[in-house]
């Protein structure tokens, strides 16, 4: 034997399952689901959002007759705090949970610039990646010696670039940028972190990468120079050799130029050879030959 029982539902309840879906930097998905299963009417929730970090309320009304609600809010701030509570319209008991944006991304590109007697940090504008971030809110930049085990906050600025002095010889540092915090810090973007070893020593990967590339270039440029100018002083030279040896031939050529000929002639030494054996010898005088003197 059986027997059906109908349960009454009871309004006062919590709603149940309260969790985060998905967070983002302005929005956040959240779930719930109904004080009882399968509602015979619409119910009306109050989700009630407070602000940690501004100490401000926001009550919102949901009206649903599902058994599993989903509910997105908006106009949340990056790197925010947030308390959310969500019961029905009747104040019954309440499910509360706690969440967090995401804050805003870290400065891309951050480099050194190592000048006489301070450094220069650079970074790109983060403007360019997020569209939430104004550059009137400005970047803080913090400082972390690693041999004093210190941590100092060196200011903040608009700028895309900082200037640090007074780092002393032989201490490590590392750099954080970030977009500036509200409301007492509690609001920050994520940093950007750039290691720096040495007073005059120190440099980043990139910083390192182009300081190589500029010694390279150092000293490739004057060795090609060099090879420039050698090559054309050779090619002078090999010229005026050249001229030379067309010259020195032009004058050779005209001094055995025949003008009954209309040409030069040259005698080989075969043909000078041969004249010396047919010219008769020429031979001492006797003293009983009498010389005879026209």
């Amino acid at each position: 034997e059986s027997v059906v029982v109908k349960m009454i539902p009871d309004s006062r309840l919590p709603p149940r399952h309260l969790h985060s879906v998905h967070t983002g930097k302005t929005f956040a998905v959240i779930k719930w689901e109904s004080p009882y299963d399968a509602p015979d009417q619409d119910m009306l929730y109050a989700v009630a959002v407070k602000d940690l970090v501004r100490k401000t309320d926001k009550i919102y009304k949901v009206k649903s007759r599902n058994s599993t609600v989903e509910y997105t809010l908006k106009k949340l701030e990056p790197g925010g705090k947030y308390h959310v509570i969500v019961q029905l319209g009747n104040m019954s008991k309440e499910s509360s949970m706690k969440i967090n944006t995401v804050p805003l991304s870290a400065p891309d590109a951050l480099k050194i610039i190592t000048e006489n007697d301070h450094i220069l940090l650079f970074w790109k504008s983060l403007a360019l990646k997020e569209s939430n971030f104004n550059e009137s809110r400005g970047y803080e930049i913090h400082m972390f010696d690693s041999l004093m085990n210190i941590t100092a906050y060196l200011g903040n600025t608009t700028e895309n670039f900082f200037k640090v002095s007074n780092l002393k010889i032989g201490h490590n540092y590392s750099f954080t940028v970030q977009a500036r915090c509200l409301y007492g810090g509690q609001m920050c973007g994520e940093p950007a972190t750039l290691l720096y070893d040495e007073l005059g020593m120190g440099k980043d990967s990139s910083a390192t990468t182009s300081g190589r590339a500029t010694d390279v270039a150092a000293i490739v440029v004057p060795v090609l120079f060099l090879l420039l100018v050698t090559l054309g002083i050779g090619f002078v030279l090999l010229y005026v050799r050249h001229r030379r040896l067309q010259n020195s031939f032009t004058a050779f050529a005209n001094s055995h130029y025949s003008s009954r000929l209309g040409s030069a002639i040259f005698s080989s030494g075969d043909d000078l050879g041969d004249e010396d054996d047919e010219a008769p010898m020429i031979t001492g005088f006797s003293d009983d030959v009498p010389m005879v003197i026209a």
